[in-house]
């Protein structure tokens, strides 16, 4: 009974400012109850000319998740295989490197890319997406627990040497062996560091780049409206992203346990 008190008490807390959104976007200069926010912002082209800022910031945010996850996994899989495989004593300097962010506030991170991100700029350009570099950063330490969990539930030492001793190479090993068995981790990791990069705003901002969380913004200065339907639909798609992860690390638990 005090397990469903929990769970109805936990949704009404959630549900109910997305309730309060739904209803400020549904509603007239006269209270009245209207489809027009949602339908102007469901008109791609309409948005791209009326909101050009709003069209910028989602096509730069999901290049950011896109790098984000990419340059993480590239990071951090091989990297944690390897000091679990090789040289298990470095697995807790591993640990407090990935941590660290966590207790380093974002706008301290900010003045300590400043000088680092002129180099950036000057050989890359101005584009919003290098900003992906820093969200590495700051999604190292929810991706490190993700990954070590799925590490730890598998053996990866005996997987990697039965491997070898068919002889597959390390690339072969790492994309043949170890990522399957860690899928679940590894779409757990990348759900975490997509959220994290679609909700980032304080970094963008003051490094003058236009993601998603920067057009709202400055869109809410405009149209209230607006900005707030794209919030509760980026809302919406995280909770659908996040229902897809978990039906897929529920199927794939369940092939293993018929296996």
């Amino acid at each position: 009974m005090l397990r469903w008190v929990v769970v109805t008490v936990s949704m009404v807390f959630f549900a109910a400012p997305l309730a309060g959104m739904l209803d400020f976007t549904t509603k007239d200069a006269q209270g009245r109850r209207t489809a027009a926010t949602w339908a102007k912002l469901v008109d791609v082209e309409g948005i791209s000319r009326d909101y050009p800022d709003l069209a910028a910031g989602f096509t730069a945010s999901v290049g950011l998740a896109v790098l984000t996850v990419v340059v993480m996994l590239v990071l951090l899989v091989p990297t944690m295989t390897w000091v679990r495989l090789r040289v298990p004593g470095l697995s807790r300097t591993v640990e407090f490197l990935c941590l660290l962010p966590l207790t380093v506030p974002a706008i301290v991170l900010v003045v300590g890319l400043t000088p680092v991100y002129s180099w950036v700029t000057y050989f890359l350009g101005e584009s919003t997406i290098w900003l992906g570099f820093a969200y590495v950063i700051l999604v190292l330490p929810y991706a490190y627990r993700s990954i070590d969990v799925g590490l730890r539930a598998i053996d990866v030492k005996t997987l990697s040497e039965a491997a070898r001793s068919l002889g597959a190479g390390w690339g072969r090993v790492m994309v043949r062996v170890v990522l399957p068995n860690l899928r679940t981790a590894v779409l757990s990791a990348a759900f975490l560091a997509v959220a994290l990069t679609l909700g980032e705003f304080t970094i963008a901002n003051l490094f003058s780049r236009t993601n998603l969380q920067v057009a709202m913004f400055l869109l809410g200065k405009s149209d209230a409206q607006i900005s707030v339907a794209v919030g509760l639909a980026a809302l919406v798609f995280a909770f659908i992203v996040l229902f897809g992860l978990s039906f897929v690390g529920g199927r794939s638990h369940s092939r293993k346990e018929n296996s």
